[in-house]
């Protein structure tokens, strides 16, 4: 407990549901007592109205009731109320109340009873007046330098003020450039008033200026030329705040300075009345409301000054003096005087919170217990230490985002699939190509172990598959009932999918003692379709264009007994062949080997092989897992195919192509038919009638050019949604033969996938291409790296270029490739390694921001680099002479080239690998060497007698003995000078040879 905290002297809660706000607070003797105290009237925006007579240690109900003068009970909102001398002939406090469309003034008087507690008080109204428009706020004071009694300003939510010298209505003027009401105050020192327009500055206006300014019933637009005489309204100043202010007060203390107070949203500022700048304070927090008053020092001003963080704090001018910590964050703040106690904060809160207190310290009695000094008890303490680190390793093993949930849901989701088909089909399409399409029955079953509310459950399925029905909004349901929901999918296009599982997601809330209205749950489910729904039993094939090969270790199966629902209407009864006719056209046929182990799938179509495929290795973990045979596997041994799985890549790219051109067309149309749909306009409201010019035709043709486009994107849209779905299905085949392939765990699988689908669906915005892409990168760079070190770096490295549509699709079938041929040399599919990998002391400090270059991306540069850096490790190897890695430090500094180029006489088979790939690079790092072209013009003979020297003397170094080291040495430095120059020669030679070489690849 804080010792700054304001002392409650007295508080009252304030009705149920009721709000407050800035101007339903005012402190004032509103009775006109002999005494002379002030009395806290405070009105709600439910239209009540209540009067307190604070006592001391009086916060009980009965004292609260007891405090109470009056409560009453009004027909409109209340806005705002203040105290004054309302009323003419009269030196009497009234206290007058704003409504929205109402000004009331009452007057508030009290009798005394003849017992305790018998004090009546009433309140009479003297006079109001209906408004024309709708109130925001008001103000009062000696307008016009009239002493004696109070006028009132009413400041309109249009900008209009309205002026009321007591019971009669003088004139109303509109401000000028008003958009939204602001605070509003008066200057009795000027006889001016003061706001802050929506332009966020501080606007002064004289009473004078106003009263002979343009009448406002004659001027209801403000933008409109003046209909009568008058003076058009100006400010007589302004001052730019910069931001919305909060509250305006124009302190009017005997001893102090003549100056403005502007509340803002960040800043507290003071002003002169000439509208100069006194001093500025920033605000470290969110003010909610303000108070100057008189302070004890001649020449300052003391601000109480509430905040959202419920603190009360004092300034003097701009110093802190005092910080005192509220139970609420206050919206109003007033000081009043009452019988025993002078100068008491009244606070008012939004919800009713009316707080009497004052400034002063809470002593704490509270004292700390003496701690009993203890030995710590090592054992203890370790073993704590080690259940820690149990615990932490385990969180750090498992990287679960989201916490794990209880072990019984609230609710349980069955799903039970029909094993017949629907009779009669619940298709939207009866047939295609002469086939009917089939549909079949799914039931759910929902069963609640708790209070369930608002529960609803949703379908998903893979496109082109539907449902009859994809949503169900479930019945409210108690502990231990079920309900049961039905529906039916079928195949709704001309093209298979591309998965035959579905998704069920049931969202409800749940009430807890804290919510009752529920917390919100989701609850999932997933469901497997039958391979019947989307073909049917045929004749076998014999020549197709695609083939896959499944090798086994156990004997043939018969596929009969595997494919009951398609052996009964096969022609081959001897279970070694079986043929699936999709729906959409395609044939795909099973070939069981007689004397091997192996299953041929072959078919005209690459991606409709794949439901099969899946189908097939399923079905065979299920036959013989039930008969009890654990060692068995399945593997594929021939090449993958990819060229066939990349003619499913080119086509869905060139149809994003074509969608991006007609996107495109469509622009350029559309711009074209609105400019000559004004020209049109143009010629049809002139008043002399001009001829056309063939405009019409032209916009009929452009017209005609517009829909023609659309319907050709939309059907291009449709050829891409197909294009995708086969796409996924040749990814899913792809995987799936890698992972028989090479062995393949189902987490590497389910990386693997994740890697190759990064999406659901394409986007104009994130298509499948760039998306895969920077996942093949980034395992190309992680866990499938050559090196640490290499690994490390691109770990190191931090944001990337935006993805779009590439230009072509070389460079993401090359790393598809590429990933392909490191997974098949061994490499380990992980993303634990990632976090667990050891960064090399030398790339440290890499990790830096802007430390880490970014690894080339150009085509063929990335890979090149890591195989030239492999083949000169290779040959490293092979070289373990100390003088030759004399030479290898001199040569350092040559380009990784050279190297290759010098060693090429004893590692022939690895440099021609790296030459190979180097055919693409060679063109641009020759282009880039420009300046130094004619030093490579050298004869070709020079550099290869060049090179044979090198070689023969470096086997002569070999056999020379001990005793003649150094003078050899001293031979070799010249030697190694003279090679440096040939070795350039040699390397701008050859690729200078290569340059049609790389130009025609």
């Amino acid at each position: 407990m804080s010792l700054f905290k304001a002392r409650d002297w007295w508080s009252a809660a304030l009705g149920e549901g009721e709000e407050f706000d800035q101007g339903c607070l005012c402190v004032g003797d509103v009775d006109n007592s002999s005494t002379g105290h002030d009395k806290v009237v405070v009105g709600s925006y439910m239209g009540m109205l209540r009067i307190f007579s604070p006592h001391a240690n009086k916060s009980s109900e009965a004292g609260v009731a007891d405090a109470q003068l009056l409560e009453v009970q009004l027909q409109n909102a209340i806005i705002q109320v203040e105290v004054g001398k309302f009323v003419s002939c009269s030196e009497l406090l009234h206290l007058a109340v704003l409504h929205p469309r109402k000004l009331s003034v009452y007057s508030v008087s009290g009798t005394a009873g003849n017992v305790e507690h018998g004090d009546q008080y009433q309140m009479k109204l003297v006079y109001e007046h209906n408004l024309q428009r709708t109130a925001c706020n008001m103000t009062y004071g000696t307008f016009g330098g009239v002493t004696g009694h109070h006028s009132l300003c009413i400041q309109s939510m249009d900008g209009m003020l309205m002026f009321f010298e007591q019971d009669s209505y003088s004139f109303g003027r509109f401000l000028p450039g008003f958009l939204l009401p602001g605070p509003l105050a008066f200057n009795p020192r000027t006889d001016s008033f003061l706001t802050v327009s929506s332009a966020r500055q501080l606007e002064s206006y004289k009473y004078e200026t106003l009263a002979v300014a343009t009448e406002a019933e004659s001027r209801q637009d403000p933008d409109l030329p003046l209909k009568t005489g008058g003076k058009r309204l100006m400010p007589d100043w302004t001052f730019v705040l910069g931001e919305q202010a909060l509250d305006l007060c124009v302190p009017s203390f005997s001893h102090s300075t003549s100056s403005i107070f502007i509340l803002g949203e960040r800043n507290l500022y003071c002003l002169r009345d000439n509208g100069q700048i006194r001093f500025m304070k920033k605000l470290e927090f969110n003010p909610s409301c303000f108070l100057p008053y008189a302070s004890v020092t001649d020449g300052t001003t003391n601000l109480l000054l509430g905040n959202h963080t419920n603190m009360l704090l004092v300034y003097q001018d701009v110093t802190l003096k005092w910080a005192a910590q509220l139970s609420f964050v206050p919206v109003a703040v007033r000081v009043a005087n009452f019988p025993e106690l002078k100068g008491a904060v009244v606070s008012l809160s939004t919800d009713g919170h009316l707080l009497c207190s004052y400034m002063g310290t809470d002593p704490s009695f509270f004292s700390t217990p003496k701690v009993d000094a203890r030995e710590a008890d090592y054992e203890q303490v370790d073993a704590e230490m080690k259940k820690l680190q149990k615990f932490i390793r385990e969180a750090t093993r498992t990287q679960d985002i989201l916490p794990k949930t209880d072990a019984e849901e609230d609710l349980s989701v069955k799903t039970t699939v029909s094993s017949s088909i629907d009779s009669p089909s619940q298709a939207l399409i009866q047939d295609i190509d002469g086939l009917p399409v089939p549909s079949v029955t799914i039931q759910v079953t929902v069963k609640a172990s708790c209070v369930v509310q608002s529960s609803k459950l949703t379908i998903g399925v893979q496109p082109p598959l539907a449902v009859t029905q994809d949503q169900f909004v479930l019945e409210p349901m108690g502990v231990g009932s079920s309900t049961v929901v039905a529906f039916s999918a079928f195949l709704n296009g001309r093209y298979p999918p591309a998965d035959l599982t579905g998704d069920i997601t049931v969202s409800y809330s749940s009430p807890t003692e804290l919510n009752p209205k529920g917390v919100p749950r989701v609850l999932q489910s997933r469901f497997s379709l039958p391979l019947a729904l989307v073909c049917v039993p045929s004749s076998p094939a014999k020549t197709t264009n695609f083939k896959i090969t499944v090798d086994t270790n156990q004997p043939p199966v018969d596929l009969s007994s595997i494919f009951r629902e398609f052996s009964a209407k096969s022609e081959d009864k001897d279970g070694n062949s079986l043929a699936f006719q999709f729906l959409s056209g395609a044939k795909v046929t099973v070939l069981a080997s007689k004397t091997s182990q192996r299953y041929r799938i072959q078919s005209d179509s690459f991606e409709d092989m794949w439901l099969v495929v899946k189908e097939l290795v399923h079905r065979f973990d299920q036959h013989f897992s039930k008969m009890g045979i654990k060692d068995f596997k399945k593997s594929f041994s021939g090449p993958l195919p990819l060229q066939e799985y990349f003619l499913s890549v080119d086509h869905h790219f060139q149809l994003r192509v074509s969608a991006q051109q007609y996107q495109d067309l469509l622009s350029e149309r559309a711009v074209q038919f609105r400019a000559i749909q004004r020209r049109l306009l143009t010629r049809f409201k002139d008043k002399t009638p001009a001829p056309l010019q063939n405009l019409d035709t032209l916009l009929d043709a452009t017209y005609s050019q517009v829909m023609a486009l659309a319907e050709a994107a939309e059907e291009n849209r449709a050829l891409l949604e197909e294009a995708f779905v086969r796409l996924r299905s040749a990814t899913h085949l792809l995987v799936l033969l890698l992972s028989l392939w090479q062995g393949l765990t189902p987490d590497q699988t389910a990386i693997l996938e994740a890697t190759l689908l990064p999406l659901l669906q394409d986007t104009p915005q994130l298509g499948w291409e760039e998306s895969c892409d920077a996942a093949v990168s980034h395992l190309l760079r992680s866990c499938l790296s050559r090196s640490p070190k290499d690994q490390a770096t691109s770990l190191a490295q931090t944001g990337g270029p935006v993805l779009g549509l590439p230009r072509d699709t070389a460079r993401l079938k090359k790393h598809i490739t590429l990933l392909c041929d490191r997974i098949g040399k061994g490499g380990r599919l992980t993303l634990a390694s990632e976090a667990n990998v050891q960064v090399p002391a030398q790339v440290q400090n890499l990790a830096a921001p802007g430390g880490v270059e970014p690894i080339a991306e150009v085509t063929g540069d990335g890979e090149d680099m890591e195989l030239q850096q492999e083949a000169t490790k290779y040959i490293k190897k092979k070289q373990p002479s100390k003088k030759v890695k004399k030479e290898k430090k001199e040569l350092s500094r040559e380009p990784s080239e050279a190297t290759v180029k010098e060693e090429g006489g004893r590692g022939e088979e690895p440099v021609k690998e790296v030459k190979k790939e180097k055919k693409e690079s060679s063109k641009e790092k020759k282009e880039s060497k420009k300046d130094s072209s004619k030093e490579a013009k050298e004869p070709k003979e020079e550099a290869k007698k060049e090179s044979k020297k090198e070689s023969s003397s470096s086997k002569e170094k070999k056999e020379k003995k001990e005793k003649d080291k150094e003078k050899e040495g001293k031979e070799t430095s010249k030697e190694s000078g003279d090679k440096k120059v040939s070795r350039k020669s040699s390397v701008k030679v050859k690729e200078k040879k290569k340059e049609p070489e790389a130009a025609e690849g």
